[in-house]
């Protein structure tokens, strides 16, 4: 059994990004919770960073994972861009491209892309707290972007489809 701390992105008057009344924040609130389930239901340790609508800056989710000595960390977010509909499918972000958490990433892109997403790939972020302040391996995962209506529309329709291949990558990985 490993603990997993799921990070549901923003939160409480951090909204991320919008698109048309729609806020990343609620989104992936959602989204954990039911990855949470999924993992919790399969034997594994669930934390979370948050499980309301309260906001936590990055250092705060990072010192949180590491006084709880959590296996994997595993940040869920929406991506956007520029313009409505520029750029549609998943990414993944991590510190570096190798080891277990770029295994996880490619585990967690590669079971969305069968749910119907883009894989656009995997990115490394060092810049990012919740990767780079991490001492376990860490993931943030871009779940579509929040301002291409064929993504919401996959998040929509295919919600319980996402969690479980959030959930089947994360446990895909522990099981190597």
């Amino acid at each position: 059994m490993a603990t997993i701390m799921l990070d549901a992105g923003h939160g409480g008057w951090h909204s991320g990004a919008s698109y048309e009344g729609r806020n990343e924040k609620d989104d992936v609130l959602a989204m954990a919770l039911a990855v949470g389930n999924i993992l919790s239901a399969a034997g594994q340790d669930v934390s979370y960073t948050r499980t309301e609508d309260v906001y936590l800056s990055p250092r705060a989710r990072a010192s949180q994972a590491n006084a709880l000595g959590v296996d994997y960390f595993v940040s869920i977010h929406r991506n956007s861009s520029p313009y409505p509909g520029q750029y549609s499918g998943v990414e993944s972000l991590v510190y570096n491209r190798y080891g277990t958490a770029a295994a996880m990433a490619e585990n967690i892109n590669r079971n969305l892309e069968s749910v119907g997403f883009i894989n656009q790939g995997i990115a490394e972020r060092q810049g990012l707290v919740v990767l780079n302040s991490t001492d376990m391996p860490a993931v943030l995962v871009e779940v579509g972007f929040i301002n291409t209506p064929t993504d919401n529309y996959i998040f929509d329709t295919k919600f319980n489809a996402i969690a479980q291949a959030i959930a089947d990558g994360i446990l895909e990985t522990i099981m190597m």
